[in-house]
């Protein structure tokens, strides 16, 4: 009897070793004896203990990022640049029977291409380009990794580095444009106020009763300092009525 209930605890640990869950967001690859058999779909499975083994492939969308990598630009300036990368695993099976470390192997790649893609750029693209960057360094780890089942999504370039030197070189080069964008809206406010003043004359020759009324505004605008005594050096009645006695007066 104690034979009987040894062997039979022996085939239940059997039976519960071989279980496996495989979640809706992985998928298993299968190997008897290490030839692969096939991809087993999520939920409750059972393998053979011992006799086969299962490797668990993440579908959902992984990110990379991208070291820091020295690049010279085309214009020979010496920058740090970093960015990141999203892919997916389309084909389990091509993910890992095609490549050893798909993670490591992407990253390497991504590495040489934003090396590649940004030493051939000056530096102004690269600040002001980035979304540009980012696809071309994808459309190159796209081309070398689309034999693996893998779907490279985006890259983005995340953080460029630049020189002590150069930082203050670019501050210095910020601040004269704006100087010179200041200085180019006071000339355009300036000009565009003679106009208006010119307008004005033009419209005060022709009604000599506004020169009045501009008198008597500047007399309040005087007066509403109440610290000051206006001296008024001749009459009122002196200034001309109408264009034509200002005339005849002049």
């Amino acid at each position: 009897m104690s034979y009987q209930l040894f062997f039979i605890i022996l085939l239940i640990i059997f039976l519960f070793s071989g279980i496996r869950i495989i979640f809706e967001y992985k998928r298993a690859l299968k190997f008897r004896f290490g030839k692969y058999i096939k991809v087993l779909k999520p939920g409750f499975r059972w393998i053979i203990p011992i006799v086969d083994t299962i490797q668990i492939v993440d579908i959902r969308v992984i990110t990379i990022n991208i070291t820091s990598q020295e690049v010279m630009t085309e214009d020979n300036v010496p920058c740090s640049i970093d960015g990141v990368v999203f892919f997916r695993i389309n084909d389990p099976e091509k993910a890992v029977l095609e490549v050893e470390e798909y993670n490591f192997a992407i990253t390497q790649l991504a590495q040489a291409a934003l090396r590649d893609v940004c030493g051939k750029v000056e530096l102004d693209t690269i600040l002001s380009k980035r979304e540009e960057m980012g696809k071309n360094i994808k459309t190159i780890v796209e081309h070398e990794t689309k034999d693996w089942g893998i779907e490279i999504i985006d890259v983005k370039i995340k953080d460029i580095q630049l020189p002590e030197n150069m930082k203050r070189m670019m501050a210095n080069q910020a601040e004269a444009e704006r100087s010179r964008r200041a200085r180019i809206i006071l000339a355009l406010a300036e000009e565009q106020a003679a106009g208006k003043l010119l307008e004005a004359g033009k419209l005060i020759d022709k009604s000599p009763s506004a020169i009045k009324l501009r008198l008597y505004q500047t007399l309040a605008n005087i007066a509403s300092e109440k610290n000051s005594t206006i001296l008024f050096p001749f009459p009122e009645e002196v200034l001309p009525r109408n264009k034509k006695n200002y005339e005849e007066e002049n």
